[in-house]
């Protein structure tokens, strides 16, 4: 049995994705920026999908931006507001403990450039404290920057509590959402969000195509000089059959949402069960203010490494993180930032469940980590510390 359990990491590309690329390969090759007619259908298409993109999160088009990805969007969405910060005073950017690395990396980058930055604590529900963020807001902060969904361990943010916060104090809010456009319903203006992170590979799209909402007045910093497109923004011959593809995906999975997260949290649930039955394990992450599809676990005296190896041979394609830092020696920052000890976030795994998962599938699973759990342990020596009482159990 072959089971891909890594949808966190990409997801598979939908036939309508793919349906929509290869007629504009096909149909609507020209150049956007072209004045001639072919040139101009490919404008119009582009157009269209940028309207519908920006109807699903209630924004206006002209605040869509296309991109390569999230990683793209991310980093122009906080040094922009950064710079715009810097103008008039104000170098303090805040964030969490357990953001993506396309965040952490672009606020480390930051803070050697004079820049002040906070990352709040993580509870070990997964979860920030709000009243610990309107603490941190100072006169110099010029943004808050919070993930929606976590990509790892997949708790939800209190992103409408968190908007109107920043709303209170003047302060502009960004959010990774990556891991939640196509799987949670968002509004930017009920939800208060003045710039939003997104990525099409994370909703049945192609990779290497993405976007970045701004709310209308707030100045971007281009990363990318050489041309007019994206209103002077992101310089560079549009991926038209990418924003395509996205466009399809994307409308697709805001169908089939209910109905997916109706499917796949019943199977998630079920699959959290049984894992639950190994010694010494833990849930990581809130079990409930979670995103439907996400498991993530530790188990206590084996490492991820070896339990990924051994369910691929399995058939089952996992993950102990994010897929950004795989091949990495160190345990999960996200892992750490709730609070586990190394020794136990080394042995930790994500199951992303797509939603052609089945209870099939689901009891091949617990099957499979059970007995390779059991395995490893077997000639583990923290385990066999734990168990001749050398060592005091965690989890």
């Amino acid at each position: 049995m072959n089971i891909y359990a890594d949808n966190a990491a990409t997801t598979k590309m939908s036939k309508a994705a793919i349906d929509a690329m290869v007629d504009c390969m096909n149909n609507t090759y020209g150049n956007p920026s072209s004045l001639y007619m072919i040139g101009q259908r490919a404008k119009e298409k582009l157009e269209q999908a940028r309207a519908e993109i920006a109807s699903v999160i209630n924004a206006e088009p002209r605040e869509i931006i296309f991109t390569s990805g999230g990683s793209e969007a991310d980093n122009q969405a906080i040094i922009s507001a950064a710079e715009n910060g810097r103008k008039r005073g104000k170098v303090h950017i805040i964030s969490s403990a357990f953001e993506h690395h396309a965040v952490l990396h672009t606020l480390g980058k930051l803070e050697k450039n004079g820049f002040r930055v906070t990352l709040l604590p993580v509870h070990s529900n997964g979860i920030i404290d709000t009243g610990e963020l309107e603490a941190a807001i100072d006169e110099e902060t010029c943004l808050v920057t919070i993930m929606t969904v976590n990509n790892e361990i997949g708790t939800i943010q209190p992103i409408s509590e968190i908007g109107e916060i920043c709303r209170k104090h003047g302060v502009p809010f960004h959010t990774d959402a990556v891991q939640a456009v196509g799987h949670l319903p968002i509004d930017v203006k009920a939800q208060n969000i003045d710039m939003l992170s997104a990525s099409a590979h994370k909703f049945h799209g192609p990779k290497g195509t993405g976007f970045l909402y701004v709310k209308r007045g707030i100045p971007l910093l281009n990363l990318i000089e050489g041309g007019a497109q994206e209103r002077g923004k992101r310089a560079g011959t549009e991926n038209l059959a990418g924003v395509m593809g996205m466009s399809a995906a994307l409308r697709e999975s805001v169908q089939s949402m209910a109905a997916v997260k109706e499917h796949v949290i019943k199977i998630r649930d079920y699959i959290i069960k049984g894992l639950s039955e190994i010694p010494h394990s833990a849930l990581n992450g809130d079990p409930e203010t979670r995103i439907y599809g996400n498991i993530n676990f530790s188990f206590e005296g084996i490492e991820g490494e070896s339990l990924l190896i051994l369910l691929d041979r399995k058939g089952i394609s996992a993950s102990s993180g994010s897929a950004c830092t795989s091949g990495a020696l160190d345990p999960s920052h996200v892992l750490l930032a709730i609070g586990r000890v190394h020794d136990v976030a080394h042995g930790s795994l994500r199951l992303s469940l797509g939603e052609e998962i089945t209870y099939e599938e689901a009891d091949y699973i617990i099957k499979s980590v059970k007995e390779v759990v059991e395995y490893l342990r077997g000639f583990s020596p923290v385990w066999s510390d734990l168990i001749a009482g050398k060592k005091e159990y965690i989890l």
